[in-house]
């Protein structure tokens, strides 16, 4: 865990409406901790927090901007792959070939700057992409487990 985000775990722990000198005087307490812990001195813990902070800014500025440039395709595309679905369901859910989901995905990670969709899934780890996950659906389900829901129905 980097100096960041444990540093944004323990503000995360102070109440937000608060923003009082009490609560300051907490992130100082926090920022001391974390120097004593690493055997620093302050300034060079506040100063590699805020470089880091700065530097998960950017980081979240390219990742949305990159998200803003792609196609409504691209996007369901993309929020398919961060589900941890494969090329082959996502375009049996999709009801396209699994060529166009590869070429898709070739153009998600151009726009994006990444290599792979493993990378692709870690640069989106904190986005919420549940309300694009299929209920189940019914091509992405084995055929012995239809079969076997048609008899139950039945």
């Amino acid at each position: 865990m980097t100096l960041w985000q444990q540093l944004c775990e323990a503000v995360d722990q102070l109440d937000s409406a608060e923003n009082t000198f009490s609560s300051y005087q907490q992130v100082l307490r926090e920022v001391q901790e974390l120097a004593q812990d690493q055997a620093r001195k302050e300034e060079q813990v506040i100063l590699d927090l805020l470089n880091q902070a700065l530097c998960d800014r950017r980081r979240q500025s390219n990742t949305q901007h990159a998200w803003e440039t792609l196609s409504q395709r691209e996007k369901e595309v993309t929020a398919l792959v961060c589900t941890g679905l494969t090329g082959r369901q996502i375009a049996a859910y999709l009801v396209l070939s699994p060529e166009t989901i590869k070429t898709h995905v070739r153009h998600i990670l151009r726009k994006f700057g990444l290599n792979s969709r493993q990378e692709l899934r870690n640069q989106l780890t904190d986005w919420d992409f549940n309300h694009w996950i299929p209920d189940r659906p019914w091509h992405l389900v084995d055929s012995e487990t239809r079969f076997q829901d048609i008899l139950m129905k039945g």
